[in-house]
Protein backbone atom coordinates (compact mmCIF):
# COMPACT_ATOMS: atom_id res chain seq x y z
CA UNK A 1 0.00 0.00 0.00
CA UNK A 2 1.35 3.66 -0.90
CA UNK A 3 0.32 4.50 2.87
CA UNK A 4 2.86 1.39 4.40
CA UNK A 5 5.47 2.54 1.79
CA UNK A 6 5.24 6.39 2.67
CA UNK A 7 4.94 5.79 6.28
CA UNK A 8 7.97 3.20 6.30
CA UNK A 9 10.28 5.88 4.59
CA UNK A 10 9.21 9.01 6.69
CA UNK A 11 9.84 7.23 9.99
CA UNK A 12 13.23 5.27 8.81
CA UNK A 13 14.30 9.13 8.71
CA UNK A 14 12.60 10.22 11.63
CA UNK A 15 15.02 10.54 14.90
CA UNK A 16 14.64 10.86 18.26
CA UNK A 17 14.95 14.45 18.37
CA UNK A 18 12.79 17.07 19.66
CA UNK A 19 10.72 18.51 16.60
CA UNK A 20 11.28 21.92 16.33
CA UNK A 21 7.83 23.95 17.15
CA UNK A 22 5.83 24.43 13.73
CA UNK A 23 3.13 27.14 13.46
CA UNK A 24 1.61 24.71 10.72
CA UNK A 25 0.74 22.15 13.37
CA UNK A 26 -0.27 24.70 16.03
CA UNK A 27 -2.69 26.78 14.26
CA UNK A 28 -5.60 24.35 15.77
CA UNK A 29 -9.60 24.34 15.16
CA UNK A 30 -12.43 22.40 16.83
CA UNK A 31 -13.57 19.20 14.98
CA UNK A 32 -16.30 18.78 17.61
CA UNK A 33 -17.23 19.55 21.25
CA UNK A 34 -20.09 18.95 23.33
CA UNK A 35 -21.77 21.64 25.25
CA UNK A 36 -23.14 19.65 27.40
CA UNK A 37 -21.97 16.11 29.05
CA UNK A 38 -23.94 13.44 27.36
CA UNK A 39 -26.66 12.47 29.63
CA UNK A 40 -26.27 9.59 31.77
CA UNK A 41 -22.55 10.24 31.90
CA UNK A 42 -20.40 12.11 34.36
CA UNK A 43 -16.94 13.41 35.11
CA UNK A 44 -15.41 10.94 37.42
CA UNK A 45 -11.48 11.44 37.24
CA UNK A 46 -8.27 12.38 35.37
CA UNK A 47 -6.61 9.45 33.59
CA UNK A 48 -3.58 8.91 34.42
CA UNK A 49 -0.62 10.71 31.61
CA UNK A 50 0.67 7.65 30.90
CA UNK A 51 -2.41 5.53 30.62
CA UNK A 52 -2.23 3.93 26.82
CA UNK A 53 -5.14 4.58 24.25
CA UNK A 54 -5.96 2.61 21.18
CA UNK A 55 -6.17 5.97 18.78
CA UNK A 56 -8.08 5.40 15.57
CA UNK A 57 -7.75 7.95 12.77
CA UNK A 58 -10.45 8.17 9.44
CA UNK A 59 -8.87 9.59 6.81
CA UNK A 60 -10.79 11.58 4.16
CA UNK A 61 -11.36 9.10 1.22
CA UNK A 62 -10.39 10.08 -2.48
CA UNK A 63 -12.90 8.66 -4.26
CA UNK A 64 -15.58 8.29 -1.42
CA UNK A 65 -18.46 9.90 -4.19
CA UNK A 66 -17.47 7.12 -6.43
CA UNK A 67 -18.04 4.97 -4.10
CA UNK A 68 -21.06 5.82 -3.26
CA UNK A 69 -22.17 6.49 -6.91
CA UNK A 70 -21.12 3.06 -7.44
CA UNK A 71 -23.55 1.46 -4.44
CA UNK A 72 -26.59 3.43 -5.74
CA UNK A 73 -25.85 2.18 -9.78
CA UNK A 74 -25.39 -1.38 -8.83
CA UNK A 75 -28.24 -1.52 -6.48
CA UNK A 76 -30.64 0.10 -8.65
CA UNK A 77 -32.52 -2.20 -10.65
CA UNK A 78 -33.33 0.22 -13.08
CA UNK A 79 -29.26 0.53 -14.06
CA UNK A 80 -27.08 -1.38 -16.52
CA UNK A 81 -25.05 -1.95 -13.80
CA UNK A 82 -27.29 -3.56 -11.29
CA UNK A 83 -26.12 -6.76 -9.46
CA UNK A 84 -22.44 -5.95 -11.17
CA UNK A 85 -21.07 -5.84 -6.77
CA UNK A 86 -17.48 -4.55 -6.23
CA UNK A 87 -14.95 -6.52 -5.50
CA UNK A 88 -13.07 -5.98 -1.72
CA UNK A 89 -10.15 -4.85 -4.20
CA UNK A 90 -12.12 -2.07 -5.98
CA UNK A 91 -13.73 -0.54 -2.82
CA UNK A 92 -10.52 -0.72 -1.31
CA UNK A 93 -9.20 1.59 -4.64
CA UNK A 94 -12.17 3.38 -4.15
CA UNK A 95 -11.59 4.64 -0.23
CA UNK A 96 -7.70 5.06 -0.61
CA UNK A 97 -6.57 8.68 1.17
CA UNK A 98 -5.33 10.81 -1.55
CA UNK A 99 -1.50 10.85 -1.69
CA UNK A 100 -1.52 14.37 0.10
CA UNK A 101 -3.71 13.14 2.60
CA UNK A 102 -0.91 10.40 3.73
CA UNK A 103 1.88 12.76 3.19
CA UNK A 104 0.10 15.18 5.31
CA UNK A 105 -1.00 13.58 8.27
CA UNK A 106 2.35 11.27 7.90
CA UNK A 107 4.10 14.70 8.74
CA UNK A 108 1.71 15.37 12.15
CA UNK A 109 2.61 12.10 13.44
CA UNK A 110 6.13 12.83 12.78
CA UNK A 111 5.93 16.22 14.29
CA UNK A 112 4.23 14.17 17.32
CA UNK A 113 6.79 11.48 17.72
CA UNK A 114 4.88 8.74 16.65
CA UNK A 115 7.32 5.86 15.59
CA UNK A 116 7.10 2.63 13.55
CA UNK A 117 5.58 0.37 16.14
CA UNK A 118 2.69 2.85 17.43
CA UNK A 119 1.13 2.27 14.15
CA UNK A 120 -0.94 -0.69 15.74
CA UNK A 121 -3.50 -1.64 12.31
CA UNK A 122 -3.62 -0.04 8.62
CA UNK A 123 -7.20 -0.93 7.03
CA UNK A 124 -6.77 -2.70 3.82
CA UNK A 125 -7.64 0.71 1.90
CA UNK A 126 -5.21 3.01 4.09
CA UNK A 127 -8.28 5.07 5.30
CA UNK A 128 -7.86 3.89 8.89
CA UNK A 129 -4.75 3.67 11.01
CA UNK A 130 -4.26 2.89 14.71
CA UNK A 131 -1.88 3.88 17.07
CA UNK A 132 -1.07 2.64 20.50
CA UNK A 133 -0.38 6.56 22.46
CA UNK A 134 -0.84 8.09 25.99
CA UNK A 135 -3.43 10.28 27.14
CA UNK A 136 -0.58 13.07 27.42
CA UNK A 137 0.24 12.12 23.51
CA UNK A 138 -3.44 12.69 22.92
CA UNK A 139 -4.05 15.37 24.91
CA UNK A 140 -1.07 17.40 22.79
CA UNK A 141 -2.01 15.51 19.69
CA UNK A 142 -5.69 17.25 19.96
CA UNK A 143 -5.29 20.29 22.22
CA UNK A 144 -7.87 18.85 24.97
CA UNK A 145 -8.01 17.49 28.17
CA UNK A 146 -9.29 13.86 28.20
CA UNK A 147 -11.70 12.22 31.46
CA UNK A 148 -12.72 9.46 33.27
CA UNK A 149 -16.49 9.65 32.36
CA UNK A 150 -18.77 6.94 34.49
CA UNK A 151 -22.18 5.79 32.79
CA UNK A 152 -24.47 5.32 36.00
CA UNK A 153 -27.00 3.00 33.91
CA UNK A 154 -24.54 0.32 33.00
CA UNK A 155 -21.54 1.41 35.62
CA UNK A 156 -19.19 1.63 32.55
CA UNK A 157 -16.36 3.74 32.51
CA UNK A 158 -14.71 5.43 29.48
CA UNK A 159 -11.54 7.73 28.37
CA UNK A 160 -13.43 10.36 26.47
CA UNK A 161 -12.61 14.27 25.82
CA UNK A 162 -15.32 17.21 25.09
CA UNK A 163 -13.95 18.22 22.84
CA UNK A 164 -11.21 18.22 20.21
CA UNK A 165 -9.36 20.12 18.18
CA UNK A 166 -7.06 19.31 14.86
CA UNK A 167 -4.28 21.60 12.86
CA UNK A 168 -6.77 23.59 10.08
CA UNK A 169 -4.60 21.84 7.58
CA UNK A 170 -5.72 18.51 8.82
CA UNK A 171 -9.13 19.38 8.74
CA UNK A 172 -9.84 18.49 4.69
CA UNK A 173 -7.65 15.46 5.30
CA UNK A 174 -8.98 13.33 8.54
CA UNK A 175 -12.69 12.46 8.62
CA UNK A 176 -12.76 11.40 12.61
CA UNK A 177 -10.54 10.60 15.28
CA UNK A 178 -11.79 8.24 18.12
CA UNK A 179 -11.75 8.04 21.09
CA UNK A 180 -12.69 11.36 21.82
CA UNK A 181 -15.87 12.90 21.75
CA UNK A 182 -18.25 9.77 21.22
CA UNK A 183 -19.36 8.71 24.52
CA UNK A 184 -20.84 4.94 23.62
CA UNK A 185 -19.49 1.93 24.62
CA UNK A 186 -20.71 -1.49 24.27
CA UNK A 187 -21.69 -1.34 27.72
CA UNK A 188 -24.11 1.88 27.61
CA UNK A 189 -25.92 1.58 24.02
CA UNK A 190 -29.05 0.12 23.89
CA UNK A 191 -30.10 -3.50 22.60
CA UNK A 192 -33.40 -3.35 20.70
CA UNK A 193 -34.97 -6.04 23.15
CA UNK A 194 -36.68 -6.85 26.28
CA UNK A 195 -38.17 -10.14 28.11
CA UNK A 196 -42.40 -9.61 27.96
CA UNK A 197 -43.93 -10.14 31.15
CA UNK A 198 -46.41 -12.48 29.73
CA UNK A 199 -46.64 -16.03 30.43
CA UNK A 200 -43.85 -17.97 27.85
CA UNK A 201 -45.28 -21.53 26.18
CA UNK A 202 -45.02 -24.54 28.39
CA UNK A 203 -43.23 -27.67 27.61
CA UNK A 204 -47.04 -29.30 27.33
CA UNK A 205 -47.84 -27.32 24.81
CA UNK A 206 -44.73 -26.12 23.00
CA UNK A 207 -45.87 -29.25 20.64
CA UNK A 208 -48.36 -27.86 18.89
CA UNK A 209 -46.24 -24.88 17.54
CA UNK A 210 -43.61 -27.25 15.87
CA UNK A 211 -46.38 -27.85 13.30
CA UNK A 212 -46.52 -25.93 9.70
CA UNK A 213 -48.84 -23.01 9.51
CA UNK A 214 -50.82 -22.93 6.24
CA UNK A 215 -50.32 -18.82 5.17
CA UNK A 216 -53.72 -18.85 4.06
CA UNK A 217 -54.71 -19.37 7.62
CA UNK A 218 -52.88 -17.63 9.99
CA UNK A 219 -54.41 -18.20 13.62
CA UNK A 220 -55.00 -15.08 15.95
CA UNK A 221 -52.70 -16.81 18.00
CA UNK A 222 -49.54 -16.06 16.41
CA UNK A 223 -50.51 -11.92 16.88
CA UNK A 224 -49.27 -12.71 20.42
CA UNK A 225 -47.56 -16.26 20.77
CA UNK A 226 -44.55 -16.09 17.90
CA UNK A 227 -42.64 -19.18 16.79
CA UNK A 228 -40.65 -19.69 13.85
CA UNK A 229 -43.73 -21.62 12.22
CA UNK A 230 -46.03 -18.49 12.60
CA UNK A 231 -43.02 -16.02 10.97
CA UNK A 232 -42.75 -18.64 7.84
CA UNK A 233 -46.48 -18.50 7.60
CA UNK A 234 -47.30 -14.06 7.82
CA UNK A 235 -44.34 -13.95 5.55
CA UNK A 236 -44.61 -16.41 3.17
CA UNK A 237 -41.48 -18.48 3.71
CA UNK A 238 -42.66 -22.06 4.21
CA UNK A 239 -42.32 -23.69 1.12
CA UNK A 240 -39.46 -22.90 -0.24
CA UNK A 241 -36.49 -24.64 0.28
CA UNK A 242 -32.83 -23.09 0.01
CA UNK A 243 -31.02 -24.38 -2.91
CA UNK A 244 -27.50 -21.98 -2.56
CA UNK A 245 -26.93 -23.12 1.15
CA UNK A 246 -23.01 -23.89 0.30
CA UNK A 247 -22.78 -20.15 -1.06
CA UNK A 248 -25.26 -18.53 0.68
CA UNK A 249 -24.39 -16.93 4.05
CA UNK A 250 -26.68 -15.02 7.28
CA UNK A 251 -24.22 -12.85 9.74
CA UNK A 252 -25.45 -11.60 13.10
CA UNK A 253 -23.70 -8.84 14.57
CA UNK A 254 -23.38 -9.19 18.57
CA UNK A 255 -22.07 -6.95 21.35
CA UNK A 256 -22.83 -6.11 24.75
CA UNK A 257 -21.00 -9.72 25.92
CA UNK A 258 -24.09 -11.38 24.54
CA UNK A 259 -23.53 -14.77 23.54
CA UNK A 260 -25.67 -17.08 21.36
CA UNK A 261 -26.19 -20.48 22.78
CA UNK A 262 -25.78 -23.79 21.65
CA UNK A 263 -27.43 -25.90 23.75
CA UNK A 264 -30.58 -23.82 23.08
CA UNK A 265 -30.58 -24.33 19.31
CA UNK A 266 -30.45 -28.22 18.62
CA UNK A 267 -32.20 -29.72 21.78
CA UNK A 268 -34.82 -26.92 22.84
CA UNK A 269 -35.67 -24.29 20.67
CA UNK A 270 -35.20 -26.56 17.02
CA UNK A 271 -36.59 -29.52 18.41
CA UNK A 272 -39.27 -27.52 20.03
CA UNK A 273 -40.27 -25.30 17.23
CA UNK A 274 -38.74 -26.67 13.70
CA UNK A 275 -37.92 -30.05 13.97
CA UNK A 276 -36.39 -30.19 10.69
CA UNK A 277 -33.71 -27.98 11.63
CA UNK A 278 -32.58 -29.41 14.63
CA UNK A 279 -29.36 -30.49 12.80
CA UNK A 280 -28.55 -27.06 12.23
CA UNK A 281 -24.99 -25.90 13.31
CA UNK A 282 -24.17 -22.19 14.13
CA UNK A 283 -20.64 -20.70 13.22
CA UNK A 284 -18.95 -18.38 16.11
CA UNK A 285 -16.65 -15.84 15.20
CA UNK A 286 -14.53 -13.99 17.88
CA UNK A 287 -13.80 -9.84 16.79
CA UNK A 288 -11.43 -8.25 18.54
CA UNK A 289 -11.55 -10.22 21.77
CA UNK A 290 -15.06 -11.31 21.76
CA UNK A 291 -15.68 -14.19 23.55
CA UNK A 292 -18.11 -17.07 22.70
CA UNK A 293 -18.91 -18.01 26.73
CA UNK A 294 -21.75 -20.39 26.81
CA UNK A 295 -22.75 -20.36 29.99
CA UNK A 296 -23.52 -17.06 29.98
CA UNK A 297 -26.48 -17.23 27.22
CA UNK A 298 -27.88 -13.62 26.12
CA UNK A 299 -31.68 -12.94 25.37
CA UNK A 300 -30.11 -10.89 22.19
CA UNK A 301 -28.02 -13.43 21.22
CA UNK A 302 -30.35 -16.13 21.53
CA UNK A 303 -33.44 -14.31 20.11
CA UNK A 304 -31.41 -13.29 17.34
CA UNK A 305 -29.81 -16.70 15.83
CA UNK A 306 -32.74 -19.09 16.93
CA UNK A 307 -34.67 -16.70 14.45
CA UNK A 308 -32.70 -16.13 11.68
CA UNK A 309 -31.64 -19.95 11.17
CA UNK A 310 -35.18 -20.40 11.80
CA UNK A 311 -36.81 -18.62 9.23
CA UNK A 312 -33.42 -19.92 6.56
CA UNK A 313 -32.35 -22.91 7.58
CA UNK A 314 -29.97 -24.59 5.95
CA UNK A 315 -28.59 -21.38 5.12
CA UNK A 316 -25.60 -21.45 7.21
CA UNK A 317 -25.95 -18.42 10.02
CA UNK A 318 -22.15 -16.73 11.98
CA UNK A 319 -22.83 -15.20 14.53
CA UNK A 320 -19.63 -12.59 15.23
CA UNK A 321 -19.22 -11.82 19.19
CA UNK A 322 -17.59 -8.72 19.09
CA UNK A 323 -15.29 -8.08 22.06
CA UNK A 324 -13.14 -4.99 23.59
CA UNK A 325 -11.23 -4.82 26.49
CA UNK A 326 -12.79 -2.29 29.60
CA UNK A 327 -12.00 1.41 28.85
CA UNK A 328 -10.36 2.24 31.48
CA UNK A 329 -7.68 -0.24 33.89
CA UNK A 330 -5.95 2.07 35.92
CA UNK A 331 -3.52 -0.77 36.68
CA UNK A 332 -2.54 -1.76 33.01
CA UNK A 333 -0.02 -1.34 30.44
CA UNK A 334 -1.82 -2.89 27.72
CA UNK A 335 -3.81 0.10 25.54
CA UNK A 336 -7.23 0.26 25.94
CA UNK A 337 -9.49 -0.09 23.07
CA UNK A 338 -11.68 3.19 21.83
CA UNK A 339 -14.68 0.53 22.88
CA UNK A 340 -16.76 1.86 20.52
CA UNK A 341 -19.17 -0.17 18.82
CA UNK A 342 -19.50 -0.82 15.09
CA UNK A 343 -15.91 0.38 14.36
CA UNK A 344 -13.92 -2.81 15.00
CA UNK A 345 -16.73 -5.24 13.83
CA UNK A 346 -17.29 -2.90 10.51
CA UNK A 347 -12.96 -3.30 10.41
CA UNK A 348 -13.15 -6.77 10.74
CA UNK A 349 -15.44 -7.65 8.26
CA UNK A 350 -14.26 -5.30 5.41
CA UNK A 351 -11.28 -7.38 5.79
CA UNK A 352 -12.57 -10.25 5.07
CA UNK A 353 -12.15 -11.46 1.25
CA UNK A 354 -15.67 -12.78 1.06
CA UNK A 355 -19.04 -11.88 3.09
CA UNK A 356 -22.14 -12.91 3.94
CA UNK A 357 -25.09 -11.69 1.59
CA UNK A 358 -27.36 -10.80 4.54
CA UNK A 359 -26.98 -9.17 8.16
CA UNK A 360 -28.75 -8.38 10.79
CA UNK A 361 -27.48 -6.05 13.65
CA UNK A 362 -29.93 -4.81 16.85
CA UNK A 363 -28.26 -2.31 18.58
CA UNK A 364 -28.82 1.42 18.59
CA UNK A 365 -28.41 4.91 20.18
CA UNK A 366 -30.16 8.36 19.68
CA UNK A 367 -28.59 9.88 16.69
CA UNK A 368 -28.03 13.04 18.96
CA UNK A 369 -25.42 11.20 21.30
CA UNK A 370 -23.27 10.15 18.19
CA UNK A 371 -21.00 13.18 17.12
CA UNK A 372 -21.73 13.67 13.33
CA UNK A 373 -18.10 13.10 12.22
CA UNK A 374 -18.21 9.53 14.32
CA UNK A 375 -21.49 8.86 12.56
CA UNK A 376 -20.63 9.56 8.93
CA UNK A 377 -17.37 7.95 8.98
CA UNK A 378 -19.16 4.86 10.29
CA UNK A 379 -22.30 5.13 8.00
CA UNK A 380 -20.00 5.58 5.00
CA UNK A 381 -18.31 1.85 5.99
CA UNK A 382 -21.88 0.44 5.73
CA UNK A 383 -21.85 1.69 1.95
CA UNK A 384 -18.34 0.04 1.40
CA UNK A 385 -20.25 -3.13 3.20
CA UNK A 386 -23.49 -2.77 0.40
CA UNK A 387 -21.23 -2.10 -2.80
CA UNK A 388 -19.40 -5.39 -2.11
CA UNK A 389 -22.91 -6.92 -2.21
CA UNK A 390 -24.41 -7.30 1.61
CA UNK A 391 -28.01 -6.57 2.68
CA UNK A 392 -27.45 -4.66 6.17
CA UNK A 393 -30.85 -4.66 8.06
CA UNK A 394 -30.57 -2.64 11.34
CA UNK A 395 -33.87 -2.47 13.96
CA UNK A 396 -35.70 1.02 13.95
CA UNK A 397 -35.23 1.27 18.42
CA UNK A 398 -38.09 0.68 20.71
CA UNK A 399 -39.08 4.24 21.86
CA UNK A 400 -41.34 5.60 18.90
CA UNK A 401 -40.23 8.84 17.93
CA UNK A 402 -37.90 9.09 20.98
CA UNK A 403 -37.63 8.23 24.28
CA UNK A 404 -37.14 10.06 27.64
CA UNK A 405 -37.49 13.72 28.02
CA UNK A 406 -36.72 14.16 23.98
CA UNK A 407 -34.83 16.96 24.83
CA UNK A 408 -31.68 18.68 22.80
CA UNK A 409 -27.72 18.24 24.14
CA UNK A 410 -26.66 21.08 21.93
CA UNK A 411 -27.34 23.96 24.74
CA UNK A 412 -30.55 25.00 23.92
CA UNK A 413 -33.24 22.11 25.76
CA UNK A 414 -35.62 21.83 23.05
CA UNK A 415 -37.98 18.92 23.01
CA UNK A 416 -37.54 17.14 19.34
CA UNK A 417 -38.00 13.90 18.03
CA UNK A 418 -34.84 11.59 18.53
CA UNK A 419 -34.03 9.53 15.58
CA UNK A 420 -31.67 6.68 16.20
CA UNK A 421 -28.27 5.91 14.78
CA UNK A 422 -27.38 3.35 12.77
CA UNK A 423 -30.82 3.49 11.89
CA UNK A 424 -31.42 6.40 10.66
CA UNK A 425 -27.72 6.07 7.79
CA UNK A 426 -29.32 5.75 4.60
CA UNK A 427 -26.76 3.15 3.42
CA UNK A 428 -28.98 0.45 5.79
CA UNK A 429 -32.16 -1.51 5.60
CA UNK A 430 -33.82 -0.24 8.86
CA UNK A 431 -36.86 -2.58 10.10
CA UNK A 432 -39.77 -1.28 12.26
CA UNK A 433 -42.16 -3.39 14.15
CA UNK A 434 -45.36 -4.95 14.09
CA UNK A 435 -47.98 -7.05 16.08
CA UNK A 436 -50.79 -9.16 15.80
CA UNK A 437 -52.27 -10.39 12.76
CA UNK A 438 -54.98 -10.63 10.35
CA UNK A 439 -54.28 -7.76 9.98
CA UNK A 440 -50.84 -6.59 11.37
CA UNK A 441 -51.14 -3.55 12.80
CA UNK A 442 -47.51 -1.18 14.20
CA UNK A 443 -46.47 -1.93 17.57
CA UNK A 444 -46.72 1.36 19.50
CA UNK A 445 -42.72 1.37 20.42
CA UNK A 446 -41.64 1.38 16.76
CA UNK A 447 -39.10 3.72 16.04
CA UNK A 448 -39.49 5.45 13.09
CA UNK A 449 -38.86 9.37 12.30
CA UNK A 450 -36.22 11.56 10.27
CA UNK A 451 -32.27 12.14 10.67
CA UNK A 452 -31.21 15.35 10.96
CA UNK A 453 -27.97 14.07 9.93
CA UNK A 454 -28.54 12.45 7.15
CA UNK A 455 -30.26 14.19 3.97
CA UNK A 456 -33.28 12.31 2.47
CA UNK A 457 -31.67 9.81 -0.52
CA UNK A 458 -33.08 10.33 -3.78
CA UNK A 459 -34.60 6.46 -3.71
CA UNK A 460 -37.25 7.19 -0.88
CA UNK A 461 -38.51 10.63 -2.29
CA UNK A 462 -41.72 9.96 -3.86
CA UNK A 463 -42.51 7.72 -1.06
CA UNK A 464 -41.83 10.16 1.66
CA UNK A 465 -43.16 13.24 -0.01
CA UNK A 466 -46.40 11.61 0.02
CA UNK A 467 -46.79 10.86 3.88
CA UNK A 468 -45.30 14.53 4.23
CA UNK A 469 -48.17 15.78 2.21
CA UNK A 470 -51.04 13.77 4.12
CA UNK A 471 -49.26 14.82 7.38
CA UNK A 472 -49.59 18.39 6.90
CA UNK A 473 -48.44 20.68 9.37
CA UNK A 474 -48.87 18.34 12.06
CA UNK A 475 -45.88 18.21 14.36
CA UNK A 476 -44.10 20.91 12.29
CA UNK A 477 -40.77 21.72 13.80
CA UNK A 478 -40.44 18.42 15.63
CA UNK A 479 -39.00 16.80 13.28
CA UNK A 480 -36.70 17.42 10.20
CA UNK A 481 -38.36 16.31 6.70
CA UNK A 482 -35.50 16.71 4.81
CA UNK A 483 -33.90 14.21 6.61
CA UNK A 484 -33.32 10.74 5.84
CA UNK A 485 -36.70 8.45 6.89
CA UNK A 486 -37.17 5.17 8.24
CA UNK A 487 -37.71 2.40 8.78
CA UNK A 488 -37.53 1.04 5.52
CA UNK A 489 -40.02 -2.39 6.53
CA UNK A 490 -41.22 -4.08 9.04
CA UNK A 491 -41.72 -7.64 10.60
CA UNK A 492 -43.64 -8.53 13.65
CA UNK A 493 -42.01 -7.52 17.14
CA UNK A 494 -43.73 -8.73 19.97
CA UNK A 495 -44.32 -12.15 21.78
CA UNK A 496 -41.24 -14.09 20.19
CA UNK A 497 -40.72 -17.30 22.27
CA UNK A 498 -36.98 -17.67 22.56
CA UNK A 499 -34.66 -20.39 24.43
CA UNK A 500 -32.59 -18.90 26.95
CA UNK A 501 -30.30 -21.01 29.03
CA UNK A 502 -32.55 -23.66 29.06
CA UNK A 503 -35.89 -21.96 29.52
CA UNK A 504 -38.33 -20.75 27.27
CA UNK A 505 -38.94 -16.70 27.55
CA UNK A 506 -41.15 -14.54 25.38
CA UNK A 507 -39.31 -11.52 23.91
CA UNK A 508 -40.38 -8.42 22.01
CA UNK A 509 -38.41 -5.41 20.53
CA UNK A 510 -37.61 -4.29 16.92
CA UNK A 511 -34.37 -6.81 18.07
CA UNK A 512 -36.66 -9.59 16.87
CA UNK A 513 -38.21 -8.00 13.47
CA UNK A 514 -34.38 -7.32 11.95
CA UNK A 515 -33.50 -10.55 12.22
CA UNK A 516 -36.79 -11.67 10.69
CA UNK A 517 -36.38 -9.68 7.67
CA UNK A 518 -32.68 -10.75 7.21
CA UNK A 519 -33.83 -14.20 7.22
CA UNK A 520 -36.70 -12.94 4.66
CA UNK A 521 -33.67 -11.15 2.69
CA UNK A 522 -31.56 -14.34 3.05
CA UNK A 523 -33.71 -16.72 1.20
CA UNK A 524 -34.42 -14.28 -1.64
CA UNK A 525 -30.48 -14.15 -2.07
CA UNK A 526 -30.63 -18.03 -1.94
CA UNK A 527 -33.00 -18.09 -4.92
CA UNK A 528 -31.31 -15.40 -6.93
CA UNK A 529 -27.34 -17.20 -6.21
CA UNK A 530 -29.45 -20.39 -7.30
CA UNK A 531 -30.92 -18.99 -10.62
CA UNK A 532 -27.27 -17.83 -11.38
CA UNK A 533 -27.70 -14.21 -10.24
CA UNK A 534 -25.94 -11.67 -7.96
CA UNK A 535 -27.32 -11.15 -4.43
CA UNK A 536 -29.68 -8.47 -3.87
CA UNK A 537 -26.70 -6.12 -1.90
CA UNK A 538 -28.21 -2.85 -1.04
CA UNK A 539 -32.16 -3.16 -0.86
CA UNK A 540 -33.42 0.33 -0.77
CA UNK A 541 -33.11 1.57 -4.36
CA UNK A 542 -35.34 -1.82 -5.32
CA UNK A 543 -37.90 -2.01 -2.21
CA UNK A 544 -38.62 1.67 -2.84
CA UNK A 545 -39.34 0.78 -6.78
CA UNK A 546 -40.02 -2.49 -8.52
CA UNK A 547 -40.37 -4.17 -5.29
CA UNK A 548 -42.47 -1.62 -2.80
CA UNK A 549 -45.11 -4.23 -3.95
CA UNK A 550 -44.00 -7.22 -2.30
CA UNK A 551 -44.55 -6.11 0.92
CA UNK A 552 -47.91 -5.90 3.13
CA UNK A 553 -48.85 -2.21 3.69
CA UNK A 554 -49.69 -1.70 7.63
CA UNK A 555 -52.07 0.68 7.66
CA UNK A 556 -52.84 1.01 11.35
CA UNK A 557 -51.08 1.73 14.56
CA UNK A 558 -48.67 4.77 15.70
CA UNK A 559 -45.26 5.15 17.63
CA UNK A 560 -45.56 7.59 20.47
CA UNK A 561 -42.88 9.37 22.06
CA UNK A 562 -41.60 12.20 23.55
CA UNK A 563 -44.70 13.33 25.31
CA UNK A 564 -46.66 13.25 21.66
CA UNK A 565 -49.10 10.91 19.49
CA UNK A 566 -46.47 10.05 16.85
CA UNK A 567 -46.73 9.10 13.55
CA UNK A 568 -49.41 6.90 11.97
CA UNK A 569 -49.27 4.10 10.19
CA UNK A 570 -50.94 4.76 6.87
CA UNK A 571 -51.46 3.91 3.15
CA UNK A 572 -48.23 3.63 1.53
CA UNK A 573 -44.80 4.77 3.47
CA UNK A 574 -44.99 5.60 6.65
CA UNK A 575 -42.48 6.84 9.75
CA UNK A 576 -43.63 3.72 11.24
CA UNK A 577 -43.32 0.22 9.80
CA UNK A 578 -42.12 1.41 6.47
CA UNK A 579 -43.11 0.30 3.23
CA UNK A 580 -44.93 -2.71 5.08
CA UNK A 581 -43.98 -6.17 5.89
CA UNK A 582 -42.46 -8.19 3.44
CA UNK A 583 -44.49 -11.41 1.47
CA UNK A 584 -41.47 -13.38 0.08
CA UNK A 585 -43.41 -15.55 -2.80
CA UNK A 586 -44.64 -11.99 -4.34
CA UNK A 587 -40.92 -10.71 -3.62
CA UNK A 588 -39.53 -13.74 -5.17
CA UNK A 589 -41.45 -13.20 -8.49
CA UNK A 590 -40.32 -9.73 -8.33
CA UNK A 591 -36.40 -9.97 -8.15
Amino acid sequence: MLWLSVLALGLAQFTAAKPLTSNRWNDVAVKHAWVETPRGWEFHSVPPADHLLEMRIGLKQNKLDELITSLYEVSDPAHERYGQHLSKEQVDELVAPHPDSIETVESWLQYHGIGRDDVHFRSAGGEWITLHVSVAQAERMLDTNYGVYHHTASDSYAVRTMSYSLPQELHSHIDVVTPTTYFGTFRSMRATSFVQAETALTEDNKASFAAEISPLAVPASCGSTVTPACLRAMYNTTNYVPKASATNKLGIAGYLEEFANDAGWTPTFFKSFRPDAAGAKLTHVQVNGGLNTQSDPGVEANLDTQYTEAISFPTPNTYYSTGGSPPFITDSNTPSDTNEPYLDWLNFILSQTTVPQTFTTSYGDDEQTVPLDYATSVCNLFAQLGARGSSIMFSSGDDGVGGGTCRTNDGTNKVLFQPNFPASCPFVTTVGGTTKVNPEVAIDFSGGGFSRYFAQPSYQTSAVSTFLSGLGTKFAGLYNATGRAYPDVAAAASGFQVVIGGRTSSVAGTSASSPTVAGVISLLNDFRISEGKAPLGFLNPLIYSTAKTGFNDIVSGSNPGCGQAGFTAGVGWDPVTGLGTPDFLRLQALV
